[in-house]
């Protein structure tokens, strides 16, 4: 069985429907039900349920507030690790932990490998490699996946924020100046899944991957897509306006290259994400197509 933490997170919940339309057993755990920096509170929850594989789905993700509450930052992505993996290594459990592109600074030319230096830029960022590190002293048997700009059909993302603002504006101004690889709550289950048997089997394969959608775009590009995949459904043709990070001043510094280099997990594992283009239709039309047809119905 694996114990996820994290349930109401948008990964947690695609794990949590992944998981069942491929019967696998998985038990998924909200905040409330066990706080991950609360050591009695994990310890109690793995001896209760006594899982083969622990899954870390939880992280304080509220990048430009961090830069205000690094506190709660460093608890829920430094204390909440480091205490999972601690009590993973005295019951003798495999964690896998989610980890992201913000521990780099993106000044790179060319996709992050594994082991190029991170370099955060901001509190997020910080709190996340410290997090990793904190992990990898905790216990050896673990997985990191870094991954990016993720985003599904539960949750809050940028997918989503992008129909809701296109129902309503006419423009739609977004940054052309960063770029990264996309990826979907659904290919981010579906390689923790895959590669859970192996972890449980005891393998040798420990350590951090980068996983992330095929293919790099820009956020501009992004919601070009978006709107594009949602348009015959919903009618909404507002305009994307390309514009350059100064012009989008935020309270936190982002990466301009988040790409992700992800042929280490590809090898080890035998998975590649699908092409962002591929999931960011097939996760537009599902949205948009359910409020179309809920409108369609009230009306």
């Amino acid at each position: 069985m694996i114990l996820t933490f994290g349930a109401h997170g948008q990964l947690g919940q695609e794990l949590v429907r992944a998981s069942a339309g491929q019967g696998a057993a998985l038990v998924a755990l909200a905040r409330a039900e066990a706080d991950i920096a609360n050591a009695e509170a994990v310890r109690d929850a793995i001896s209760r349920h006594k899982p083969a594989l622990v899954v870390n789905a939880a992280a304080y993700t509220r990048v430009d507030a961090a830069e205000q509450e690094p506190e709660a930052a460093r608890a829920g992505n430094e204390t909440g690790p480091a205490v999972l993996g601690a009590a993973c290594a005295v019951a003798r459990i495999p964690l896998i932990h989610i980890s992201t592109d913000y521990v780099f600074d993106g000044s790179k030319h060319g996709a992050y490998r594994e082991n190029d230096p991170v370099a955060p830029l901001g509190a997020y960022g910080r709190s996340k490699a410290a997090g990793e590190a904190a992990l990898r002293a905790a216990t050896p048997h673990h997985v990191i996946i870094r991954t990016s700009w993720v985003y599904g059909e539960f949750g809050t993302n940028f997918l989503k924020t992008m129909l809701r603002l296109a129902a309503t504006h006419d423009e739609l101004r977004v940054v052309a100046d960063q770029r990264g690889c996309p990826t979907s709550t659904g290919d981010l289950a579906r390689a923790i899944l895959s590669l859970a048997p192996r972890l449980v089997a005891g393998e040798d394969v420990w350590g951090t991957y980068h996983f992330a959608g095929h293919g790099v775009t820009t956020w501009h590009g992004f919601a070009s897509r978006i709107v594009a995949a949602q348009a015959p459904l919903t009618g909404r043709t507002p305009r994307v306006t390309a514009i350059t990070t100064a012009e989008y001043p935020t309270q936190a510094r982002r990466p301009a290259n988040s790409e992700l280099d992800s042929s280490l997990f590809a090898r080890v594992f035998g998975l590649r994400a699908r092409p962002w283009e591929d999931e960011t239709d097939r996760i537009t039309r599902a949205l948009a197509g359910a409020e179309h047809g809920k409108a369609a119905h009230v009306a």
